[in-house]
């Protein structure tokens, strides 16, 4: 696909995705959200990639919906768009099969942030401004903010930020749980990169794609499904090629060679029990 409104390249197992529209703090599209969803799709499937990071080009991650159209924004596009989603990438990160470290090397407000925090992990700059400000423009937080964002900082702090539309720096987002990191802005990316070169050699591709559904699976489950869910997949790594390099790797103090493939050895994902209402606890 040729691309206008990102960037997108891998190089030794680690995809860059760069929103890329800087003069105008890289404001999102209709054509990024369709760009982004390609790019997205490709890394789940390919094999090549064993990590993916995403940030902006320019001194801006993103700073929301473009804004250029004026009173046109937020039209209703019930009629004129029956297709409209809240959810502008048609492929969410956290669906992606490889983890997704978020570079918000710079301000990352309203859908700006919602997206991100689709993501696995975000690193933050310091000096950088977000929030998720939808409610001060007469619309309201989208991007699935109310599923993501409690599973990541709870309820209260969840209400902070979405019914308040208030903007807070890097350090705040750590304290608040939306961030891993918060950097000086010109080493957001580095260390991003940094992080995603390791984890594409050191981390069997296979096993942290299965932790990272399970992941994000875990909120709808109970402990016991998620026991029953882990021993399953533990069945099915268990053995492998990549049970035998890790522990060898580590013995001869090397770096591993993984072999498994998240494309070809992907398991029929366990089936939890039924309840008693004969049905199963988890929401597909």
């Amino acid at each position: 696909m040729v691309y206008r409104d990102i960037r997108f390249g891998v190089e030794a197992g680690v995809a860059l995705i760069e929103l890329d529209r800087p003069e105008s703090m890289n404001a999102f599209t209709g054509q990024m959200g369709q760009e982004l969803s390609e790019a997205y799709r490709y890394c789940d499937t390919h094999d090549e990639v064993r990590v993916v990071v995403l940030t902006g080009v320019g001194e801006a991650f993103c700073v929301g919906a473009d804004m250029s159209s004026g009173a046109e924004t937020f039209q209703n596009q019930k009629d004129a768009m029956p297709e409209f989603s809240a959810s502008p990438v048609s492929m969410p990160a956290f669906e992606v099969r490889k983890p997704i470290i978020a570079a918000l090397n710079g301000h990352a407000v309203g859908l700006g942030l919602t997206l991100a925090l689709q993501c696995d992990l975000r690193f933050v700059a310091r000096e950088g401004r977000y929030g998720v400000l939808q409610v001060r423009r007469g619309v309201m937080p989208d991007a699935l903010s109310h599923w993501t964002l409690p599973r990541q900082v709870g309820m209260a702090r969840a209400a902070d930020i979405l019914l308040t539309g208030r903007k807070f720096d890097g350090l705040e987002a750590v304290e608040l749980g939306i961030a891993s990191r918060a950097l000086p802005a010109a080493d957001v990316l580095f260390e991003a990169m940094a992080t995603a070169r390791e984890m594409a050699t050191q981390t069997a591709p296979l096993s942290v794609a299965l932790t990272k559904k399970l992941l994000w699976q875990s909120g709808t489950l109970t402990a016991s499904e998620t026991e029953h869910a882990e021993t399953e997949l533990h069945h099915h790594l268990m053995g492998k090629e990549d049970a035998v390099e890790g522990v060898m790797a580590f013995l001869e103090r090397r770096t591993p060679r993984w072999t498994s493939s998240v494309q070809d050895d992907w398991p029929e994902w366990p089936e939890f029990p039924a309840n008693r209402d004969g049905k199963s606890s988890v929401k597909e």
